[in-house]
């Protein structure tokens, strides 16, 4: 009889275990179908992310992009790595992700006051007090002698053109987050410069105008600078990067 009891005392056991096996199955079905739908085992594909949840379509950048929180197994090709207050972040194609793990890496929104040398290569440029702001994915930059600073948004209450005004003022954008230097330049790289190259040729040609000019449009707009002191550093700036093999506007 001690044998039986045993025996049925063993099997039940068993059948007990093999239900609560079967019912963390079952729970865990929904949450595997939950990760496989926020994470993937390669780089950011576009072509995958092709539904209107995950359209960009403010001021018609019309371009596609993950959320935050999803999570990828590699970056893209050709990303960029940057370190801000002791964080480090990987940007590339307009979006910003931060590393999870070894062979993880999740979407995340960019900080405040954070840099890239370029912009994307698909960008909306919207003006806002005759200040130009580059938009993509969320996230709106403007243009700093080091690169393009990300900002916070222009406030709700103030008029947005996605035209340039016949006349642009140099005014800083709002919010206090950065102020715009009063002289803008953009580049286009002509020998296929990596954007590490180009975020340093960027630095190098900002110091040596700086030393040809005496006028340093990173210091909060170089109050007392004269219109003189501001063409030479544009001169300055163009003929540096122009001898880099870079096209200025």
């Amino acid at each position: 009889m001690d044998k039986l009891r045993i025996g049925a005392r063993c099997k039940g056991l068993e059948y007990a275990a093999a239900v609560i096996f079967a019912l963390s199955l079952m729970g865990a079905f929904p949450a595997a179908r939950a990760d496989e739908h926020r994470y993937y085992g390669h780089e950011f594909r576009e072509s995958e992310f092709h539904e209107h949840q995950f359209l960009d379509a403010r001021y018609h950048h019309d371009r596609y992009y993950p959320p935050v929180g999803f999570a990828f197994g590699a970056l893209p090709a050709g990303y960029v790595s940057v370190r801000y207050q002791g964080s480090a972040f990987f940007f590339a194609g307009g979006i910003w992700y931060g590393a999870a793990g070894p062979g993880r890496f999740v979407v995340v929104a960019p900080p405040l006051g954070v840099v890239i040398p370029v912009l994307p290569l698909f960008y909306a440029t919207i003006w806002v007090q005759g200040v130009p702001y580059y938009y993509a994915n969320n996230v709106y930059y403007v243009q700093s002698p080091q690169g393009y600073v990300v900002v916070a948004p222009p406030p709700a209450d103030m008029p947005v053109a996605q035209t340039p005004p016949s006349t642009a003022a140099a005014a800083p954008p709002p919010g206090g987050a950065y102020q715009t230097p009063f002289v803008q330049l953009s580049m286009y790289p002509n020998r296929g410069q990596s954007q590490q190259q180009q975020a340093r040729d960027r630095y190098e040609c900002h110091q040596w105008a700086i030393r040809e000019s005496g006028y340093d449009p990173s210091q909060s707009n170089s109050p007392g600078a004269s219109e003189q002191q501001m063409d030479a550093y544009r001169h300055a700036m163009t003929a540096c990067l122009d001898t880099r093999g870079y096209t200025v506007w």
